[in-house]
């Protein structure tokens, strides 16, 4: 596997990211999302390649003694190849050093890649949010609630260590 950076994502990051966001999500979030969500003292990381590709992105909300996943995308041709895991695995890192108790997010119900990567990491369901997400032609779709309990050790079961910038 090709060495691999994390950054805390900034500003500056926002124009690689949209591009990843748009390519990635039938339903992407805006630019002022991203802008809105890092001016409210919300913190993302991104993760580059050696040639400081980027590669993923995640976005986070500290929330009392927890930390809410608000946006995880891996770009099209970087999937399958273990990089949200990486960018999870940083993020519980961080959240556990930090003292936070848990993990949670919500994922469409119909993404069943993404399902099952937050279970295979050891997210559990714990509810549904009816007609959450926007969907094709007007509808909604569900949202699964899951939640991951942040324990000491747990993250590096996981995978090796990224290089931080």
């Amino acid at each position: 596997m090709q060495p691999t950076y994390l950054s805390s994502m900034t500003k500056s990051d926002l124009d690689q990211i949209m591009v990843l966001e748009q390519l990635a999500h039938a339903f992407p979030w805006s630019y002022g999302h991203f802008e809105d969500a890092l001016a409210s003292g919300n913190w993302g990381l991104c993760l580059r390649d050696s040639e400081q590709q980027l590669l993923g992105y995640g976005l986070f909300m500290s929330v009392v003694d927890e930390i809410h996943l608000l946006n995880l995308c891996i770009a099209p041709f970087a999937q399958g190849k273990g990089f949200a895991l990486k960018l999870l695995k940083e993020a519980v890192r961080l959240g556990y050093a930090d003292k936070f108790t848990s993990m949670l997010l919500e994922v469409r119900a119909s993404n069943q890649r993404a399902l099952h990567l937050y279970e295979r990491f050891g997210f559990s369901m714990i509810g549904r949010r009816k007609n959450y997400y926007p969907a094709y032609h007007g509808s909604r779709e569900d949202g699964i609630v899951m939640r991951l309990e942040l324990v000491q050790g747990f993250p590096s079961a996981l995978a090796p260590p990224c290089r931080t910038l």
